[in-house]
């Protein structure tokens, strides 16, 4: 049976892997897979010879001899807990989303434009490079992607100029959020379930996470992509006006999640309690500033008493990605499946014990730095949350142990080196419609190249 419910989650990563092939959206693998694969475990849990409690990372003695009311009643206590620590993770991205959402309702983001002041590709590139890095470290990777490339399209008006930022955006802005707990789904995941604390994180990772940006930004410098300068864009000045609060909702916003790290540091509450306050906050500012909004832009009696009624909070919430919250509540709870019966601590085993060493262990328990290589890249090929969900099963060193601060460099940044192998990838190649052999070609190689020295740099780093 736990061959069948393998078979079952390999189908349905498949089918998550091959989402642009089948125009079927992840999210339906994903539900069916998790649903499926907790029914086997739920309808044959006597025929199970192992039985992991998560909660005590260990195996449960003595499974096989339990009553079936015992064993369900394990079944459902696991199941409860493993929902309960996916829903910190989803309950704190939705406050991120909502956040971001708020700023863009108040036309933030087209603060940032004001920066970019010159028509040079090369300072240019390394502007985007630059405000990828730092952004993606506070609203994520993949909401910094959009942010920047929209703000890009404003400016270049040519696109076979605007592929090739794009390109390097997508390797800055993984880059960036490697070293943040807030900067991408994964390190978030690491962060919360205390695999990891933010300060040791920003030690461990920064300076690979700023070679990993800074290489490939300064050897495209050189390519003949980045020579000259932009043609001027006659529609560069945006026809919607902007908000006299945009700025401030903007810095508001950003410094409410950059805040999230410092409250559960002081009161080590879950992130996700720190990100509701900051919510709060942010949504405080929002409903009473957009009152002042409507009533300055709509001249109108009846469209202004319709807007005086709009709030920018239910407007926010209405534009957040759900199909991306619930994919990550099926691959999370599909993981969990496999958890629970013991296969990823057995894979774990077999992967420590047959892969070869390759310079200094991690760990006492001897995992190869090998083994996190291949995790990046295969966060190229396949989507990187189920790698570092499985990687939370599979391993059981200590908070801020070497290891996990390791994978979350080499998941976060190992995407870059396919377009479809982080989500900063694929809304760049929906936004800009980057062909897959075109990037292929002309960026992986770059990506390759930061992503090998800046793991490099973390075995040589954590030497000190």
């Amino acid at each position: 049976m736990e061959t069948i419910i393998i078979l079952v989650f390999v189908v349905g990563y498949l089918a998550i892997t091959l989402e642009h092939n089948l125009k079927i959206d992840k999210l339906i693998p994903a539900l069916v897979m998790m649903a499926v694969c907790w029914a086997l475990v739920a309808l044959n849990v006597d025929q199970f010879s192992n039985w992991f409690d998560s909660a005590k990372h260990a195996l449960v003695e003595g499974f096989p001899s339990l009553l079936h009311a015992d064993k369900m009643h394990l079944v459902e206590e696991t199941l409860l807990h493993h929902l309960g620590k996916t829903a910190e993770i989803l309950v704190f991205l939705l406050g991120a989303m909502t956040i971001v959402e708020i700023i863009d309702y108040f036309d933030g983001f087209s603060t940032i434009k004001g920066y970019v002041k010159t028509k040079s590709k090369k300072r240019i590139l390394w502007i985007f490079s630059f405000l990828a890095f730092t952004l993606s470290a506070i609203i994520d990777n993949l909401t910094a992607t959009i942010v920047l490339i929209s703000i890009l399209q404003k400016i270049i008006t040519k696109r076979d100029d605007r592929i090739w930022f794009a390109g390097l955006i997508i390797i800055a802005a993984n880059a960036g959020g490697a070293w943040s707990p807030i900067g991408d789904v994964t390190t978030t995941m690491l962060w919360i379930g205390k695999k990891v604390t933010a300060w040791k994180l920003i030690e461990y990772i920064f300076i690979p996470s700023l070679l990993c940006m800074l290489v490939p930004s300064l050897i495209a410098s050189f390519l003949p992509a980045f020579k000259g300068d932009i043609e001027e864009n006659p529609s560069e000045a945006d026809s919607k006006p902007k908000s006299k609060y945009s700025a401030i909702m903007l810095y508001l916003g950003l410094g409410a999640i950059v805040f999230v790290p410092i409250f559960k540091t002081i009161t080590h509450l879950p992130p996700y309690v720190g990100m509701m306050l900051s919510l709060g906050i942010v949504a405080t500012f929002a409903e009473i500033y957009s009152r002042t909004k409507f009533s300055m832009t709509s001249y109108d009696s009846e469209e202004s008493e319709a807007n005086a009624h709009h709030s920018p909070v239910h407007h926010s919430l209405s534009k957040i990605e759900m199909p991306s919250i619930l994919f990550f509540l099926g691959i999370l709870m599909s993981v969990a499946a496999l958890e629970s019966l013991g296969i990823l601590f057995n894979f774990a085993s077999t992967l420590k014990e047959t892969v070869p060493m390759m310079g200094t262990e991690l760990h006492h328990e001897g995992v190869s730095d090998m083994v996190v290589l291949l995790l990046g890249v295969g966060s190229a090929v396949i989507d990187n949350v189920p790698l570092v969900a499985a990687s939370l099963g599979m391993f059981h060193q200590p908070i801020d142990d070497e290891l996990w601060h390791f994978i979350a460099f080499s998941a976060g940044t190992g995407g870059s080196m396919l377009i479809i192998g982080s989500a900063a990838g694929v809304v760049a190649m929906g936004m800009e419609k980057i062909d897959f052999f075109w990037y292929l070609k002309k960026i992986s190689w770059l990506a390759l190249v930061g992503f090998m020295v800046g793991s490099f740099a973390f075995m040589f780093l954590r030497q000190f």
